[in-house]
């Protein structure tokens, strides 16, 4: 199959598709001669596992260890399971700072009762008067800052 029935197969965008495919999360394809890509069903099928783990947010360096026990599947699972405790300890501390800004934000919100000039609002002021949030490299790595692809 060409990259459009991959896209359409596995609900992912081309531009995606090739983005992995630089990542070296998906193998590169056989080409006609045309130098066309062409697919197979391992392609699918590795493409619905890296999206499966986009979707339970993990980093495509952690794609990247899980895909190499795919590859050499009669590897010991043990790796397998401390990368999955890893994540979900970021995911926990994640949970955590995103309370820590809902509180925040409830804080800010309660400083204005609306009705009034935007130039009395206590919700702008609040925010001209905040020191910048420093930006966590978890942050980064987990996609709450950068651009996800797919």
């Amino acid at each position: 199959m060409k990259i459009g029935e991959l896209a359409a197969r596995t609900s992912t965008p081309v531009e995606t598709i090739r983005y992995y495919e630089r990542e070296g999360l998906l193998p590169p394809p056989a080409r006609t001669s045309g130098n066309y890509r062409i697919y197979g069903d391992s392609h699918v099928e590795r493409l619905q596992l890296v999206r499966n783990c986009r979707a339970l947010d993990m980093t495509l360096d952690e794609i990247r260890r899980l895909l190499r026990f795919c590859d050499a599947p009669a590897e010991n699972c043990g790796e397998i399971n401390a990368l999955l405790d890893e994540h979900i300890g970021h995911v926990a501390t994640r949970i955590a700072e995103l309370k820590a800004l809902q509180k925040t934000l409830k804080a800010l919100r309660s400083q204005c009762r609306g009705d009034l000039a935007a130039s009395d609002c206590g919700i702008l002021q609040g925010l001209a008067a905040a020191p910048e949030p420093a930006r966590r490299e978890a942050e980064h790595k987990h996609g709450l800052l950068g651009p996800t692809h797919g």
